[in-house]
């Protein structure tokens, strides 16, 4: 099948059949405004580094490297973390080979779009996801296009899929609205056969235990959260942007006469 940024293939390997995602050259990807999710990704080599903040064509094809890279590297990390991802066994000239997740039957496993669910099991798996969230960012990352087309459902429950667009949370200004979009999305596709998922807060929970450095791997989440009544000191945030604004302008200088 064919996605937004890759096509995905069934393969073969000795006995084993995987799964091949072959990425579509960035001039063919539909993903929009990848420029924000990539926001905060750094490489070790500076020379590379200032090709991308330049974007020439060398800091383009060394972007792309990246965006490829990101994904494997996500895979990898989510696994030590005890989040339920396709093993990766490697990328190899623009093809991510993974394990093909499937159901009881050996069949691919379905996406969550593809299925109905239960009451009750439209609860258990929302709290397994919002795990999935929470232990994302205890690693600092956030998927960033989580939905019910991101996410396959077999026998073990779900498993998240398609991470080349994961936001490095401590580096990106859109992290926390990103956060909350991914757990809006999959709540209300959840909230479909439990409304009562409706009413929880578990985006604005997990940012402020984030925030205040009291996130745990096993923390109990609630899905409940006290919203703030104190008026916006929109004076100060006004100050911020301008300082921001001015810090940037200094930057794009330094570079341009470098």
């Amino acid at each position: 099948m064919s996605g937004k940024e890759a096509q995905v293939f069934l393969v073969r390997c000795g006995q084993e059949i995987r799964c091949a995602k072959v990425y579509k050259d960035v001039t063919a990807r539909s993903f929009k405004k990848s420029v924000q999710y990539q926001e905060g990704r750094q490489t070790r080599n500076s020379r590379r580094q200032r090709a991308m903040e330049k974007r020439s064509k060398f800091g383009r094809d060394e972007q792309e490297v990246v965006w490829q890279n990101a994904e494997v590297d996500a895979l990898h990390l989510l696994a030590k973390a005890g989040v339920r991802v396709p093993k990766a066994y490697g990328l190899f000239d623009g093809v991510l080979l993974m394990e093909l997740i499937t159901g009881p039957d050996g069949e691919v496993a379905p996406r969550l779009n593809d299925i109905t669910l239960s009451p009750e099991q439209a609860v258990k798996d929302h709290a397994k996801v919002m795990n999935y969230v929470l232990r994302m960012l205890c690693v600092g990352l956030i998927h960033g296009d989580l939905s019910e087309f991101n996410v396959l459902q077999n026998e073990d429950g779900p498993v998240i899929i398609d991470l080349p667009q994961v936001v490095n949370a401590a580096g990106n200004n859109h992290a926390k609205r990103m956060l909350q979009r991914d757990v809006d999305n999959i709540t209300t596709y959840y909230a479909q056969y439990a409304p009562e998922l409706t009413d929880s807060h578990y985006a604005e929970e997990i940012w402020e235990l984030h925030e205040k450095g009291e996130l745990k791997p096993d923390l109990k989440l609630t899905g409940e959260f006290t919203f703030s009544t104190k008026k916006a000191d929109v004076a100060s945030v006004l100050r911020i942007i301008d300082d921001a604004y001015e810090e940037e302008r200094e930057r794009q200088k330094r570079m341009l006469d470098q």
